[in-house]
């Protein structure tokens, strides 16, 4: 699976070099009901603090990393300068740093890595060499422009840097609180207003309280006294502005005592390290903002072409955020996941590239035991979960032949998030878990669920239909003889089509589905057969169409199952048979019994109205005994006329009950009779010989 999903970046650079217009089947979108906001699962800071603020200090930690860690000195570049280099030839250097110049055309190693495709930048038809040069900038102008911050706002930036080096004496970026820094370094004669100054400042100082007393990297000693006057120096910054004068005492005041917060270490030992923003979450939403640049900020669903080196100057800022590689892997996973379904889910490659680097997470995740780490790993693998877990219950509703590429990422980000929330939580707790195979429990739970879904879709629609060709008195089949036609053509399309992605999961996909579906239908096909009154053509026709559909589902099923362990027999015990010829024989041995039952009553209620007479009875013969040949007959035609192919099994029933009930009459009717004999032999030996014809003609009919 692995590879079969890596390997999507070599076929689509194949693809698009043969036509650039040419959409991937990964590309194809999911069925955009709503677009979904997730919810960040790094969590909330505990003080508000806007994105843009957040971005703007990711901006500042960026720059002054790099200027940290590279090898050109510091230096600051003013506006009118700035300006007149863009005309001029950028300055190449071989180097990783914010001045490297964005003219390289080799292949970005980190899109291979994630199977994600080039955008295949070409050089403009009738463009020249030097007006191309011309167009280039540096990977730190790109960052300024990805990240939304100002000319203004970069040069302002790296002005303070500049001071901030000077007056720190080369520190390392790590080595100081930036934005105590920063406080001290600008005036309000650097910003264009004293209410932009102001509000700068405020920033700042919720930083400050963000990073070392809201979410520190160390938690705060309660015996401390540092905390709570750090607190009101800030509450009062922010109802007065900040003096923050080199001399001015309270400046000096907030100094040493963010200094003293920032410089703790675990062990109480001296690090050249100061804790400041590698607090969670505030580290993680300060990365996120760096992570987000590496979108093209002139098309939010596709990654930059130089997103290697942004992610090379990124990494340079884990040294004051805290961060690995680790750490590093499972915001990029989010940021990844979440700008494919922020931005519709239209753009499948975001996806695939979040699952092949999901994959990258389940190693990590193996051997890194930090809570923290823990923690939010639980949180984002639970969003990712929940959003995939909602598409593969139903996945009938969101998946069809068209994008069933896009089936198989989801439900290996499904089953992929599940299997290392299963391991996570059993080495946290230091269980010893039953061995299970993640990856089957979830698929068969999937399969189940979007089958009983898209049954109880079907038959509402079946019924919706039913009532709308009643009013038109069209298609009056029965509505389960419909449903069972449904359910077969609902069956069939899921061994077409979904059965052969979800195998690689789960071997007996496609008989897990149509058991599902068995068990469903049957269901219904209960709750039909025990309202039936009397046997009816339409329960007949419902009943043969019940049977044919179970021959459809468990053709499926043994077609599955044979290359299975079992050969199929744990799905087959799933499918109980409806016993349609059973159900079938019962209402035909009602039916017989409600017909004797009639021809008993209608025997017993003759011969007390039957008159003796000869008199009266001139044919010389009992009027009930044709009577009772006439219903027999019309008892052995109606049962002939059933619409079943058992009548010789079930005849015997019939047969046996007219045989009573005449033998009951004959023997009732020659009691009733036997006076005869002496007040007319002549009547008394007619009627015998009418009840003797009675026995011959039953027998003509095969009774006695």
């Amino acid at each position: 699976m692995s590879g079969r999903l890596r390997d999507r970046s070599s076929s689509q650079a194949k693809r698009h070099s043969h036509h650039q217009t040419t959409t991937t089947v990964a590309a194809v979108a999911m069925p955009n009901f709503l677009t979904e906001t997730l919810p960040c699962p790094f969590g909330e800071l505990a003080t508000n603090l806007s994105d843009s603020a957040l971005r703007e200090t990711a901006y500042e930690i960026l720059v002054g990393a790099c200027r940290s860690t590279g090898g050109k000195p510091l230096t600051y570049i003013s506006q009118s300068e700035r300006n007149s280099e863009r005309t001029a030839t950028p300055t190449l250097t071989s180097t990783a740093s914010l001045q490297r110049s964005l003219t390289s055309t080799a292949a970005s190693k980190v899109k291979k890595a994630l199977g994600l495709r080039s955008s295949g930048r070409k050089k403009v038809s009738g463009e020249s060499d030097s007006e191309r040069v011309k167009k280039a900038v540096t990977i730190g102008e790109m960052l300024r422009v990805q990240m939304g911050i100002s000319e203004q706002t970069d040069s302002r930036v790296r002005r303070a840097l500049l001071r901030v080096a000077a007056a720190q004496l080369g520190r390392r970026i790590e080595s100081i609180v930036l934005p105590l820094e920063m406080l001290q370094q600008l005036k309000p004669s650097d910003f264009p207003n004293q209410g932009e100054y102001e509000a700068w400042q405020r920033r700042n100082l919720k930083l400050l309280e963000i990073g070392l007393l809201l979410h520190p990297l160390l938690p705060l000693d309660k015996t401390d006294t540092a905390p709570q006057r750090l607190r009101q120096i800030i509450r009062g910054a922010l109802e007065k502005p900040l003096e923050t004068g080199k001399n001015n005492e309270s400046m000096q005041a907030l100094r040493s005592i963010v200094l003293s917060l920032a410089c703790r270490t675990f062990d109480g030992s001296a690090s050249e390290t100061i804790h400041w923003a590698d607090g969670f979450p505030l580290n993680l939403r300060i990365y996120q903002m760096l992570l987000e640049a590496c979108f093209d900020v002139n098309d939010e669903t596709s990654v930059i072409e130089e997103v290697d080196e942004v992610l090379e100057l990124i990494k340079k800022t884990w040294v004051v955020l805290g961060m690995n590689q680790m750490l590093h892997n499972l915001c990029f996973l989010w940021i990844l996941f979440n700008r494919y379904v922020a931005t519709g889910e239209v753009e499948g490659d975001l996806l695939f590239a979040a699952n092949n680097l999901l994959m990258e997470v389940e190693k990590d995740s193996k051997s890194m035991k930090d809570p923290n780490y823990s923690k939010i790993l639980s949180s984002t693998l639970s969003a990712i979960l929940g959003w995939a877990e909602k598409r593969l219950l139903a996945y009938h509703n969101y998946f069809h032949s068209d994008n069933t590429e896009l089936l198989e990422c989801v439900v290996s980000v499904g089953v992929l998030s599940a299997k290392i929330m299963v391991e996570d939580i059993s080495h946290e707790y230091r269980k010893k878990r039953k061995e299970i195979d993640v990856a089957h429990e979830r698929v068969d739970m999937y399969i189940r669920s979007s089958l009983r879904t898209a049954f109880f879709q079907i038959m509402e629609k079946v019924k919706s239909s039913k009532r709308s060709s009643n009013k038109n008195q069209q298609n009056q089949l029965p509505f389960l003889s419909i449903l069972a036609q449904d359910v077969s053509t609902l069956a069939f399309s899921e061994k077409a089509i979904f059965s052969p992605i979800l195998k690689r999961w789960h071997p007996l996909s496609a008989g897990v589905a149509v058991a599902t579906l068995h068990s469903c239908y049957g269901n219904e096909l209960k709750q039909f057969v025990s309202s039936i009154g009397e046997l009816t053509p339409d329960i007949l026709q419902v009943l043969r169409a019940a049977e044919k559909m179970e021959k459809d589902l468990v053709q499926i099923a043994v077609e599955n199952s044979v290359d299975s362990e079992d050969g199929g027999k744990s799905i087959i015990r799933e499918m109980p048979p409806y016993e349609a010829e059973s159900v079938v024989s019962n209402l035909v041995k009602s039916w017989i019994k409600t017909r004797l039952d009639r021809l008993k009553e209608w025997v017993d209620r003759n011969l007390q109205q039957e008159v003796w007479d000869p008199q009266a009875n001139k044919e010389r013969f009992a009027p009930s005994s044709v009577e009772v040949l006439r219903i027999v007959d019309e008892a052995l035609e109606a049962f002939f006329l059933l619409p079943i192919s058992i009548h010789a099994a079930l005849l015997p029933d019939l047969t046996n009950g007219i045989d009573r009930y005449l033998q009951h009459y004959i023997s009732k009717a020659k009691s009733d009779c036997d006076t005869l004999i002496y007040r007319d032999p002549e009547y008394f030996c007619s009627l015998n010989a009418c009840f003797d014809s009675m026995f011959i003609t039953v027998k003509s009919f095969g009774c006695i």
